[in-house]
């Protein structure tokens, strides 16, 4: 038979697992620092734990899309002349009852911390979690010309061996007429470079 200080022990170390377990399941999907990142990792957990991921993404989009968009508002978040307090009862009657709490939450206290003119940055690492939580990869191809759909496919089908097994691929296309010709890849933080221009600075280089 088991004596109390046991069932004490067996108990507390049921507990920790599980609290440990409940943390492991909420955790930011990559290891990101910084100001930014501290908001964004801090607004993940508390999303995931409500199980509203998706909504706080798409809220903080509209936000970014207005700072980006709106010279009013824009004007507002980097405003040091409004007080903190004056700026977190206007985000308050801003958001209130029309976003979720966790983005409301995280609006005041950046309001409350002078840091709103941060909320795009923010966004954007709040994006890049949600995207390796959900497994995408970036792919950027530029182009001196728009390429066609045959041609897009051809480069996607010979980019597959650079992709992790099972990644979701979001592919996007650019046009710079800088390059001259040939192209220039952009997979996550890999950058490889075939275009025309580079291989004139190239063979300019080698000449001199």
């Amino acid at each position: 038979m088991l004596s109390n200080a046991s069932i004490l022990r067996k108990a507390a170390t049921t507990a920790i697992r599980r609290s440990m377990a409940t943390e492991a399941a909420h955790k930011p999907p990559l290891n990101l620092y910084g100001l930014n990142a501290r908001y964004a990792n801090a607004t993940y957990i508390a999303a995931s734990k409500s199980n509203t991921l998706d909504q706080v993404e798409s809220e903080l989009l509209a936000i970014k899309n207005s700072a980006t968009t709106s010279k009013a508002f824009s004007s507002f978040l980097e405003n040091p002349l409004i007080s903190r307090d004056d700026k977190t009862k206007n985000v308050e009657d801003m958001l209130k009852g029309k976003t979720s709490s966790v983005t409301l939450n995280l609006m005041t206290v950046l309001a409350g911390n002078a840091r709103l003119s941060s909320v795009v940055g923010i966004t954007d690492t709040f994006i890049q979690l949600m995207k390796a939580k959900r497994g995408e990869v970036e792919a950027t191809i530029i182009s001196a010309e728009p390429l066609n759909k045959t041609m897009t496919a051809a480069v996607q089908d010979a980019m597959k061996s650079q992709f992790p097994t099972g990644a979701k691929v979001v592919l996007k296309s650019e046009v710079d007429p800088s390059i001259l010709g040939g192209l220039q890849i952009q997979i996550g933080d890999k950058f490889l470079d075939l275009s025309v221009g580079s291989r004139i600075e190239e063979v300019g280089r080698t000449a001199v």
